[in-house]
C-alpha cells in the first residue's frame, strides 16, 4: 500500500501545511519516506468541526452497529498483513515479533471493546419510580444514564506504534463510548499511523459512519497539539507520553473558557520490594526476572521496573552481584528515536555522575547508531530520601537500587515516593506479616499492586489498571486500558419525569435492551 503523507479529514485525504515529520530508522539513522506535512489551525479546526457534526449521529448508533464498527476496525488492521508490521519496525527499530504481538493486543482490545458495548453495562442505569404517594413528599420518577462526553482528541505514544496510537486503547474507549475521535500521530512513526489510519477510515465508511467519527493529524512541535486541545469542540483528551507534555496539554485544557478533562498517562518508575525470606530463597531467580523485565523492550516501558527497593544484608549482595553478571551479557538494544536516545543518555549520565550512587553494572556498548546500553545503579536509602532526583524516571533499560537499613527506612522510602502505575512486591510466607504494613502505602501510592511477578506486561481485560495518581496520570480515578478505560470519556444524564416515549431505550419501562438496571435499589435480573 503506498503512503501519501497526507492528512485524514474525515474521510478526505489532503496535504497538510506546516512543517514536515519525517520519520527516521532508528537502526540505521536514516529518514524515511515519504513527509508528512503537519496540519494547519485551519485544518485542525476543520477535523474538529467535523466530529462535533459526526457527534449527534454517532453517539445515536445502536449497541450492535457501534460494536460491529470496532470489530470492522479489527479486522481492517489485521488485513494490512505484512506491510503493517514493515513499516513499524522501520519506524521504531522494534523486532517483527514484537509488532506482531501487539497488532494482535491492538485487535483485542478493539473487540473487547466491540463486546463491552454489546452489553451496555457501561450505561449504568440506575431507575427510582415514581412514588406520588410518598409522604411528606412525592418522589418524581428519575431514571439515570451515561452519555458520551463529546469529540475527542487523542494524542499517539512513542512506545507503542499501535496499541497506544491511533486505533489504540484510549482511541477505542473513546469510540466505544460514542465519541468521534481526533488522532494527532507521533512524530516518530507517521507512515505506521497513516496505514492504520486509512484502516479506521475505511471501516468508518463501510459502517456507514459520518465522516466526522475519525481523522488523523500530523504536526511537527507542539502547534497542532495545543491547537488540537484548544479547540472548543474538543471535550476531552486522551495521552501517552512524558510528564512535561502531559502537563503542557492539561494546562491547555484548563485554561479554555471550558476546562476539559486530559487523561494523560505520563512517568512512572514502578518500585520493586524485594522482602528478606523471598530473596534470600531465590536470589538468582529474581536477578534473572528483573533483568529480563528492565531490559525488555530496551526498557522502553511505561511499567518499566526503574527502582528495587532492599534491606541490607548479604542477600543484597548476591542479588547485586546476579543481577550485574546477567547484565554484563545483554546486547545493546536500538531505542525509539534519536531523541528519546539521547533523553536516556543524559539520564544515566546523571545518575553516573551523583557522588553518592555507585554505578555496578552495564551492559554490551552498542555497535550502532540509537542503541541503549542497559545500566544497574546502587545507592543507600539516606541518599534517595535525600534527593528528589533519584526518584524521577530514566526512561529505558536502567534501574536503581535502594538499600535499607530495616523495615522503617523502607517505608520512610516508600511514603518519599510519587504515585506509580504498579507496585511490585517480591515476598515468600514469612514476609507476609512485613508486606501487610507496606500495603496501605503502596495502595496510595500505585494503581496496580503485583506479588511475585513482574510490571512489564499488561492485561487487556475487565480487571487491569493502567492508571495511578499524579505524575503517573493526570486522573488517577481512571485507567487507560482495560474496559473500564470507557468511563473517561462518559457522563450521567438524569430524567425526570420525561415519558416514556421520549427515553432513550436503555431507560424505557420495557428494557427492550435487556439490561441489567438498578431499580428501586436492586439489581434487575
Amino acid at each position: 500500500m503506498r503512503l501519501t503523507g497526507n492528512l485524514l479529514l474525515g474521510q478526505t485525504s489532503t496535504p497538510g501545511v506546516g512543517a514536515a515529520v519525517h520519520a527516521i530508522n532508528p537502526a540505521t539513522a536514516q529518514p524515511l519516506e515519504p513527509a508528512y506535512p503537519g496540519a494547519s489551525r485551519e485544518q485542525v479546526a476543520q477535523a474538529c468541526a467535523l466530529a462535533e457534526a459526526a457527534f449527534d449521529t454517532y453517539r445515536a448508533t445502536t449497541l450492535e452497529q457501534r460494536a460491529l464498527f470496532l470489530d470492522a476496525i479489527a479486522n481492517g488492521l489485521e488485513a494490512l498483513g505484512d506491510a503493517l508490521v514493515e513499516r513499524a519496525v522501520a519506524e521504531t527499530g522494534l523486532p517483527k515479533a514484537r509488532i506482531q504481538g501487539e497488532r494482535g493486543r491492538t485487535c483485542q482490545q478493539l473487540r473487547l471493546f466491540a463486546r463491552v458495548v454489546r452489553a451496555g453495562e457501561w450505561l449504568d442505569v440506575r431507575i427510582d419510580p415514581a412514588l406520588p404517594e410518598r409522604q411528606p413528599l412525592p418522589r418524581p420518577d428519575l431514571r439515570q444514564r451515561q452519555v458520551a462526553l463529546g469529540p475527542v482528541a487523542v494524542f499517539g505514544a512513542s512506545n507503542f506504534p499501535l496499541a497506544f496510537s491511533v486505533a489504540g486503547g484510549d482511541t477505542a474507549s473513546a469510540l466505544a463510548a460514542g465519541c468521534p475521535v481526533v488522532v494527532k500521530a507521533h512524530g516518530a512513526h507517521p507512515g505506521t499511523s497513516e496505514l492504520v489510519g486509512r484502516a479506521l477510515a475505511q471501516a468508518v465508511s463501510d459502517c456507514g459512519l459520518p465522516e466526522g467519527t475519525f481523522s488523523l493529524l500530523y504536526g511537527a512541535g507542539h502547534e497542532v497539539g495545543i491547537a488540537l486541545v484548544s479547540d472548543p469542540r474538543i471535550k476531552a483528551v486522551g495521552f501517552t507520553g512524558s510528564r512535561t507534555a502531559g502537563i503542557a496539554l492539561c494546562r491547555a485544557a484548563q485554561a479554555r473558557s471550558e476546562p476539559i478533562p486530559v487523561y494523560a498517562e505520563m512517568s512512572s518508575i514502578n518500585p520493586v520490594f524485594l522482602f528478606e525470606a523471598a530473596l534470600g530463597a531465590r536470589t538468582d531467580a529474581l536477578a534473572q526476572g528483573f533483568v529480563a523485565s528492565v531490559t525488555q523492550g530496551a526498557g522502553q516501558f511505561c511499567t518499566n521496573p526503574g527502582l528495587v527497593i532492599a534491606r541490607q544484608g548479604p542477600d543484597v549482595q548476591r542479588f547485586i552481584d546476579a543481577a550485574s553478571a546477567q547484565l554484563r551479557q545483554v546486547a545493546a538494544q536500538t531505542m525509539l528515536t534519536p531523541a528519546i536516545h539521547q533523553a536516556y543518555e543524559t539520564g544515566v549520565g546523571q545518575l553516573r555522575a551523583h557522588p553518592q550512587v555507585q554505578a555496578v553494572a552495564s551492559g554490551l556498548a552498542g555497535q550502532g547508531p540509537n542503541q541503549g546500553q542497559a545500566q544497574l545503579y546502587v545507592t543507600q536509602a539516606e541518599a534517595f530520601l535525600a534527593d528528589p532526583g533519584l526518584a524521577h524516571e530514566v526512561f529505558g533499560a536502567a534501574s536503581l537500587l535502594v538499600v535499607c537499613r530495616d523495615d522503617r527506612q523502607v517505608h520512610q522510602v516508600a511514603e518519599r515516593l510519587e504515585g506509580q502505575l504498579t507496585a511490585t512486591l517480591h515476598l515468600d510466607a514469612a514476609d507476609i506479616d512485613s508486606a501487610r504494613l507496606l500495603l496501605p502505602v503502596l495502595e496510595r501510592k500505585a494503581g496496580r499492586i503485583l506479588v511475585n511477578g513482574w510490571p512489564t506486561g499488561v492485561e487487556v481485560c475487565d480487571a487491569m489498571v493502567h492508571g495511578g495518581p499524579f505524575p503517573a496520570t493526570s486522573d488517577a480515578r481512571t485507567s487507560s486500558v482495560g474496559s473500564a478505560a470507557i468511563l473517561r470519556f462518559l457522563r450521567p444524564v438524569c430524567y425526570q419525569d420525561v415519558p416514556d416515549a421520549l427515553l432513550p431505550q436503555a431507560l424505557q419501562q420495557g428494557n427492550p435492551l435487556r439490561l441489567r438496571r438498578l431499580l428501586d435499589g436492586r439489581r434487575e435480573a
